[in-house]
């Protein structure tokens, strides 16, 4: 028996003995301080096999970027070390870093991609989000037709009272994944509020859907020019069927063409308030839809006042 545990301690001493000197051999091409892509492969077996079909695999191939054969320690930093104590303390985990210094390994080869424009000034980066919170770096590439849905819900993991609005009796149909979040927003940051994506010549992204409504107008309607299309609408959800941010289309339209008295005895139109403005009876139905008459709300070419 004691001779067999003596083979055991034998068999053991030269497997690790083996384990090292493969190690040093796939090393001793490498820089100083770094063990390659393949002696990580010795430990890390499964999350080798899952990068391998991951696009960042292809770090470790193109030897432009000065990483060939060393694709994991492009981010977790020189190995070699690590390989001799197998100490989680001797090789560098992007998850356990602060979210600035981890993007730093990222933006280092994403920094001039057109997605990343505005990422220092975005607001992830702004409230410390990481981008390994949204992006995996190991797993291979998940099914295409499922996007829709997998994006939709990573961002309702965060942004819940935003993704609640869907529910509302009208709203644009992401609870049936044919829109996801990303068709809106940019999530890397834009120079607009709620990092929106932009529209051809900086116009607002809602116009890459509702081009009916892109001008420019002979007559403009000011808030559509100044404020954007949310001053109107309830971009995720609404009680009303156009998506406007009242129930009804007069309190919305009231808010800025109302008539106050003013000192002087002059009215003053486009004062917030309750009283239309002239003829417009709000008993009488017929004016509690203003755009029987205004149907041309977003700007016209012909009517000043929008009528046609």
């Amino acid at each position: 028996m004691i001779r067999a545990l003596h083979l055991s301690g034998r068999a053991a001493a030269s497997a690790a003995a083996l384990l090292l000197f493969a190690t040093l051999c796939l090393a001793q091409e490498m820089p100083p301080g770094y063990a390659g892509t393949e002696s990580c492969a010795l430990c890390h077996e499964d999350i080798a096999n899952a990068f391998a079909k991951n696009r960042h695999a292809a770090v470790g191939k193109e030897k432009r970027r000065g990483w060939e054969a060393r694709a994991c320690e492009s981010c977790h930093g020189p190995g070699l070390k690590h390989t001799e104590t197998t100490s989680a303390e001797d090789i560098r985990n992007p998850a356990k870093l602060p979210p600035s210094q981890a993007d730093s390994s990222c933006l280092s080869c994403h920094t001039m991609q057109p997605t990343q424009v505005g990422r220092v000034q975005g607001s992830h980066a702004q409230n410390q989000v990481a981008c390994a919170t949204c992006h995996s770096v190991h797993t291979p590439p998940q099914a295409a037709q499922n996007r829709a849905a997998r994006l939709n819900a990573q961002c309702a993991t965060c942004h819940i009272s935003q993704r609640a609005a869907f529910n509302r009796p009208h709203g644009h149909r992401l609870n049936q994944n044919a829109i996801h979040c990303t068709d809106c927003h940019n999530p890397h940051g834009t120079q607009m509020t709620a990092s929106l994506r932009l529209s051809t010549g900086g116009e607002p992204g809602c116009l890459n859907c509702h081009n009916d409504k892109r001008g420019p107008f002979v007559f403009e309607h000011a808030p559509v020019r100044l404020e954007g299309c949310n001053s109107c609408h309830e971009p995720h959800g609404s009680a009303n069927p156009r998506m406007l941010t009242r129930p009804n289309m007069a309190q919305l339209c009231l808010e800025c063409h109302s008539n106050i008295a003013l000192p002087s005895g002059r009215t003053n139109t486009g004062a917030l308030g309750g009283i239309p403005p002239a003829f417009h009876d709000q008993l009488n139905p017929r004016f509690r839809n203003c755009t029987l008459c205004h149907q041309r709300v977003h700007g016209s070419h012909i009517n000043k006042a929008l009528l046609r």
